[in-house]
């Protein structure tokens, strides 16, 4: 089932478009019964990300898994591709839905989106879950700092036109050679053919256009982040899992929601712990979320 990079391929999984807030998201569900589950990937993904993951959670949960706004395959016209408007996306997908509140999980740069959709919009989430995740305001902007080990690439998108000059056509190179082996620490878990798909998506015309909007948002909002957070912590069950960045994601967790945080941590797993580790972090979410639901 996971050989193959065909998306179309793969069993129990239906594609749809929605169109929403100016644009159309493209998302892939599967299950039919139990509470839903939203999954929002971060960089350098797509929905493709969770493929493995999908599958496990589906036996108890209708799921959902978004390509945010420029990426995958949807729409990645003119227009604002910041996390705010990213966040509106979701929730306006979430009502068009009609699931009613969902478990909502996002990982990585995403994080500014789903925190600014649960903060804003808490009627539609019934747990948050933060997997592998900063925030602008709370730390996150460090990694842009390469004099204190942050990561050169977080530059590159956010300078104008730099991206589309450096990166376009130049994908399996960046996704295949660098950012994949850097930060990932399981051995074959990440398949030449995953990345053909990341490839298929980003090599789009205009396809970095959503890395480039939030990581442009990252350097700026911090402000909007912080401001957000004290007026409205999250108030809903908050699940922090961590892997290769460290107890940064719970840290940052512990600040931002009003009540007690759970965690879990994936030993020897990298970043990309949905590829990597999908049945841990299953196990995970699935506890949670069960605990979440009995109550």
């Amino acid at each position: 089932m996971f050989a193959t990079a065909d998306p179309s391929a793969l069993d129990g999984f239906t594609h749809h478009h929605a169109e929403v807030n100016g644009t159309s998201l493209h998302y892939v569900s599967a299950g039919t019964e139990g509470t839903p589950v939203v999954l929002v990937h971060g960089f350098p993904e797509t929905w493709w990300a969770f493929r493995k993951l999908i599958p496990l959670l589906a036996t108890r949960h209708r799921v959902f898994a978004v390509d945010l706004r420029g990426f995958g395959d949807s729409d990645h016209g003119a227009g604002p591709y910041d996390s705010k408007t990213s966040a509106e996306d979701l929730h306006l997908l979430i009502e068009a839905l009609d699931v009613g509140q969902v478990h909502l999980t996002g990982q990585d740069i995403s994080g500014a989106t789903v925190l600014r959709l649960a903060a804003t919009y808490p009627d539609n989430v019934r747990s948050f879950t933060a997997i592998e995740m900063g925030l602008p305001g709370f730390g996150l902007e460090m990694l842009a700092d390469i004099t204190h080990g942050g990561t050169w690439y977080i530059g590159v998108l956010a300078a104008p036109d730099i991206p589309e000059m450096l990166l376009a056509g130049r994908e399996r190179e960046f996704l295949g050679q660098f950012a994949y082996p850097a930060m990932s620490a399981t051995p074959g878990a990440i398949t030449d053919a995953d990345i053909d798909e990341f490839v298929r998506t980003y090599s789009r015309p205009n396809g970095w256009r959503g890395a480039i909007g939030l990581y442009r948002s990252m350097l700026q909002e911090g402000g909007e982040i912080t401001a957000l957070v004290a007026a409205r912590k999250l108030s809903m069950p908050v699940l922090a899992i961590g892997a290769g960045g460290g107890d940064f994601t719970l840290a940052t967790m512990i600040q931002v929601a009003s009540g007690q945080v759970r965690s879990a941590f994936l030993e020897g797993v990298g970043h990309y712990a949905a590829q990597e580790a999908p049945d841990k972090v299953a196990d995970a979410l699935l506890d949670f979320i069960g605990t979440v639901d009995a109550t």
